[in-house]
């Protein structure tokens, strides 16, 4: 999907453009957001700098050049640094500006981040997003929206661009959370079709009449299509890293211990994941998992020799 708006008078920044960050700032600058960007390895600026941004070789030329901040950040180590959040530095770069989350941390450290934005004088929106690279490629992430009204208000229209549907979800940290519901459902869902495929190999079955069974029944989306079509072709290109997902089923897993919440089949997944990660996959797709699967099988069957 595409959007064409009309042209955005402010600048806006963006600070990452890693798998998720690049097809995100692309959309932006192609829907016309005068947009400044920067990236810890320069060299990724690049594309967006030929499609139209402006490349900023740190983040505080990116915050003196736009009052709104959109950070896809890899994790809260990250964050912090690229803030300077903790140093005095933090108070002069936030102030007066709008911190939009786009990355996936936990929940309380969100909720204390919008303190520490707030306390400086600026504003804070939580918009993480479902969806992998290929939904950020074709405009058809959601994101989930949390915070102050009138900020979200503000912040919602620029994400158009990128997204298919934007979700006002409440106060933060309350984006995040559903972020984590979402992604339990994608984990354990990816997971499933792995070990499905898995079986149906097992048993001598033909692996792309698996897939046209699944495509034409009730179960199919857009997930199973191409996570599938991953698995069948044995296609690691990564979209969503073992990695990645590795850290967000902690994250939900913590979260799930917080509120004193069963979830039975994260934990199988958490440790299938962990051992797919081990078996060296941690920069492939999330698909991958198979092969911790295949190697459980191998157990078995020497197991019974």
């Amino acid at each position: 999907m595409s959007y064409t708006l009309p042209p955005v008078k402010e600048k806006v920044g963006f600070l990452g453009l890693g798998v998720m960050g690049e097809p995100m700032a692309l959309n932006l600058v192609r829907a016309g957001t005068p947009l400044v960007v920067w990236n810890r390895t320069p060299g990724k600026a690049e594309v967006l700098r030929a499609a139209g941004a402006e490349a900023a070789v740190s983040p505080a030329e990116v915050f003196e050049r736009a009052r709104v901040v959109l950070v896809m950040l890899a994790d809260e180590a990250a964050m912090d640094s690229v803030l300077g959040r903790g140093t005095p530095g933090f108070g002069a770069l936030v102030s007066g500006h709008t911190i939009v989350h786009m990355g996936t941390t936990s929940p309380g450290y969100s909720r204390a981040l919008e303190a520490d934005v707030l306390a400086a004088g600026g504003n804070y929106v939580e918009a993480p997003v479902s969806g992998s690279r290929k939904p950020a490629e074709a405009a058809e992430l959601v994101a989930m929206l949390a915070g102050r009204e009138d900020a979200v208000e503000a912040v919602r229209p620029l994400l158009a661009p990128m997204c298919r549907e934007t979700v006002v979800c409440g106060p933060v940290p309350d984006a995040l959370l559903m972020k984590l519901a979402v992604n339990l459902f994608l984990i354990t869902m990816v997971t499933g079709l792995a070990e499905a495929v898995h079986f149906a190999r097992r048993h001598g079955l033909d692996s792309d009449r698996l897939l046209a069974v699944l495509d034409a029944g009730p179960m199919a989306s857009s997930v199973s299509r191409v996570k599938g079509a991953k698995l069948v072709r044995e296609d690691f290109a990564v979209q969503a890293s073992i990695a990645n997902v590795l850290e967000n089923n902690r994250l939900i897993a913590e979260a799930a211990r917080e509120s004193g919440t069963a979830s039975p089949l994260l934990d199988v997944c958490h440790a299938l994941y962990r051992e797919t990660l081990e078996l060296g996959h941690d920069r492939d797709d999330m698909a991958a998992v198979v092969r911790a699967i295949e190697a459980r099988t191998a157990e078995t069957v020497v197991g019974r020799r």
